[in-house]
This record gives C-alpha cells, structure tokens and sequence, in this order.
C-alpha cells in the first residue's frame, strides 16, 4: 500500500471553493477500485492551508486515480489554479 499526502495553500477568499472542491474529489475518488481512502483536510490554524491524506493499493491505482476525468476537472483545471503553493510525499508502508 502507498499513501500520498498533498499540502496546499490557497489565496484568500478562496476558501469556499476550495471545500466544495475537495467534496466532489472525496466523493468520486472513494469510488475508485484501488483508493482505500481519500480525505481532505482543512488547518484548524490557518484557514487558507488545506491537505490531501490518500492511500492506494500501489502505484497503478494512483495512477489511474491521476488519469481519472474528475481529476482533470476539479483538480487539475480547479484546485490546482487556487493553489499558491503546494508540496506532495509520496510513503509506503512498514511491513
């Protein structure tokens, strides 16, 4: 299993958008044969910063999250263009 966490600001007043956002990803990337979970996450400190807690089966399964058309159009063409900055760590699991 890897898991992929995704750390985001976004700019002020951008909020709102960013939550409806990250609703529609969580409810079609939950869908996903090889996403084992999916959930966005808002800072309690900083209203602007915002992640992504996701775990996959491997790397197939991100990558066929990644292809996925929901993907292109509320990340890609969504989130994306409301970030202002944005780091991702790629981990695996501890057996």
């Amino acid at each position: 299993m890897i898991a992929l966490i995704v750390h985001f600001n976004v700019k002020p007043g951008d909020e709102e958008k960013t939550r409806e956002l990250i609703r529609k990803m969580q409810e079609n990337s939950r869908r996903e044969a090889g996403c084992r979970m999916y959930v966005g996450h808002q800072s309690a400190e900083d209203s602007r910063r915002f992640c992504f807690y996701e775990q996959y089966e491997n790397q197939d399964a991100l990558d066929a999250h990644r292809a996925a058309p929901y993907f292109g159009e509320f990340v890609t063409n969504g989130l994306a263009k409301l970030f202002i900055g944005r780091t991702q760590e790629l981990f695996t699991t501890v057996d």
